[in-house]
């Protein structure tokens, strides 16, 4: 494993606009069409009872001024029915607090299942996720992006909206009890007499606003590095399940020393991120819990004259301590959130980022249609190349203007030296590789095969393996049970439902035939082998080749880098020969095995 280099670059100070504006109109999809019934039902539900619970709020603050005037008043008989009533105001409190649960994590799964979905279409559709990789534009690990980003976007959201509603229908309604209750506080300075109506709601917002403003310069740096500790984090992720899909290599060659000291590299960078992060975050406590220990306190201070000057009674200084505390939370909403703020516009950030270059990568993509190789259908059943010019990502030729016939049911053998361009044009064929102008046409109608040389096993049983990619085709056992036997592998065909990890525990040579066997179910009318038996030693090989050629009769077939020795299996081939502009595609007739029997 190659140690990574983790470039930090320039410190982003805030928040992008641009950033939240973009994922907001992805996310925002979940409201709209198939979903949007059951979104904006949750959603409006979630608001009643939010506004249910500031008004169960309201009712505990009127409570706490009759009570402690009870208190105060030495009126048992008041002070015990208040006791009673408090009772009732618990259980409709922790009532209300069950719905709200019940909604807002019921919203939070609903929309984010939206939002993978969405991800999910976008990434796999139209092969973008091989298209970024091909072009370099894929964002690193894609996958943690769509699985966690994803969660840590959208769940804080809902709960900052449900704070910000919280707060603005607290502060409407607990500013009217500092108004009201709290009053005006007369101040004498010298002969001057100045009155300031409703003090107590003066002091909330200027503190409030305060707080907020000095949180927001405080921690403007935070987003940024949470987000590339997020990125740190993945990277680790990425590179120990990496170590562990490929622990038998790494353990024959004896390479754990050098997979340590490169994990090492990795997590000495995450640790100097994360400390970063945990800087930022000592300096926005200093705010935060002196914030916390010092509201609380304001309020007290602030009627404190008045109740000495008998103007409020120890109830009144109660109710407006516990209405300053709510109107504060809604004001300085900002400084108790930032913190998860920063974390869910890393989060945002990350998705964001897949999304752009998954449209940058569709924007190519028309761009190389309107100039590039082209794809067209073939209404003879033959594959041609129409001076076919294969190109690297850099304009370097690699094929110079192809002209090729195969014709319906040829069998045809691709070959030239290393570097010639024969894995390239097999991409090229599959419409993988953009880069290059002319004509690659295709039987009309035709279901065509890939094989590659590293045969993919999804996860899941053994019958599915062999039907992939069309696991859902309903074919007997016994069909399944034939190619096993045909491709070498009849000692599986009793673990057909068997569900094991098939890509880690059968062998090159054992994933290749399953491949085979593949062809042997789905019998698809043109089918490209890349290198796909290169794992059977030359005899094996031989044998599978014509069992698939038997197999498939009439099908056309294109072998790309076999063995000279298995030409006689072919009708003919196709040289690439390396050239001063590229290579160049020359046809040699071969006489196969079954021609001369």
């Amino acid at each position: 494993m190659v140690p990574s280099t983790f470039d930090p670059g320039p410190a982003v100070s805030g928040l992008d606009r641009k950033v939240v504006l973009d994922f907001f109109r992805l996310a925002r999809g979940w409201w709209h069409g198939a979903t949007a019934r059951r979104a904006w039902f949750l959603t409006a539900a979630l608001v009643c009872l939010l506004i249910i619970s500031v008004a169960v709020n309201f009712l505990v603050n009127a409570w706490n001024r009759r009570f402690f005037d009870a208190l105060e008043a030495s009126d048992a008989t008041t002070a015990s029915w208040e006791v009673l009533h408090f009772g009732g105001l618990v259980v409709c409190a922790a009532a209300v607090g069950v719905c709200i649960v019940l909604a807002r994590e019921t919203l939070q799964v609903r929309w984010r299942e939206w939002l993978i979905g969405r991800l999910l279409d976008r990434w796999i559709g139209q092969q973008r996720y091989y298209r970024m990789r091909l072009d370099h534009t894929e964002p690193a690990n894609p996958e943690y992006r769509i699985a966690d980003d994803t969660r840590m976007a959208t769940e804080p959201i809902v709960d900052f909206a449900i704070g910000l509603v919280l707060s603005l229908v607290s502060a409407l309604t607990f500013v009217g009890v500092l108004w009201f209750v709290g009053g005006a506080l007369t101040v004498h300075v010298g002969e001057t007499t100045l009155t300031l109506p409703g003090y107590m709601v003066l002091a909330a917002i200027v503190y409030g606003v305060s707080a907020s403003l000095l949180m927001l310069w405080i921690g403007r740096l935070l987003p940024n590095e949470m987000a590339r500790r997020n990125e740190a984090e993945a990277k680790l992720r990425f590179e120990l399940t990496r170590l562990r899909e490929n622990s038998e290599s790494v353990a024959l060659i004896r390479g754990e020393d050098d997979e340590r000291r490169a994990l090492s590299v990795t997590y000495a960078e995450l640790v100097a991120r994360a400390l970063r992060v945990v800087r930022r975050n000592g300096q926005i406590t200093w705010l935060m819990n002196g914030s916390s220990v010092f509201v609380p306190v304001l309020p007290l201070l602030l009627a404190a004259p008045k109740y000495l000057a008998g103007d409020f009674t120890l109830g009144q200084v109660t109710q407006l301590a516990g209405a300053f505390i709510q109107v504060q939370l809604a004001i300085a909403w900002l400084v108790d959130n930032y913190r998860a703020i920063a974390q869910c516009y890393a989060s945002i950030l990350r998705v964001t980022e897949l999304t752009r270059a998954i449209d940058n990568v569709d924007s190519d993509l028309e761009a190389r249609h309107a100039g590039g190789i082209i794809l067209a259908p073939s209404s003879s059943g033959a594959v041609r190349f129409d001076e076919l010019t294969i190109a690297d990502r850099s304009g370097r030729v690699l094929i110079d203007r192809a002209d090729a016939r195969i014709e319906p049911g040829e069998k045809v053998m691709i070959s030239g030296e290393s570097g010639t361009g024969k894995s390239t044009l097999v991409r090229a064929l599959a419409g993988l590789w953009p880069w290059g102008t002319g004509i690659i046409a295709l039987p009309e109608g035709a279901s065509i095969a890939f094989v590659p040389e590293r045969a993919y096993l999804p996860a899941g049983s053994l019958r599915a393996a062999l039907l992939y990619p069309a696991q859902s085709a309903a074919v007997d056992d016994p069909i399944l049970t034939e190619a096993l036997v045909k491709a070498g592998l009849g000692y599986l065909a009793d673990r057909l439902g068997d569900v094991d990890h098939w890509d880690q525990l059968l062998s090159n040579g054992e994933r290749q035939r399953l491949a085979l066997a593949r062809l042997l179910v789905q019998q698809p009318d043109l089918v490209i082998l890349d290198s796909a038996t290169t794992a059977l030693d030359e005899a094996a090989e031989v044998e599978m080749l014509e069992r698939l050629i038997a197999a498939l009769h009439g099908a056309t077939l294109i072998s790309v880098g076999l063995r000279p020795s298995l030409e006689t299996l072919h009708d003919r081939k196709l040289v690439l020969a390396r050239g001063a502009n590229g290579a160049s595609l020359s046809s040699v007739a071969l006489r196969r095995v079954s021609e001369t029997q």
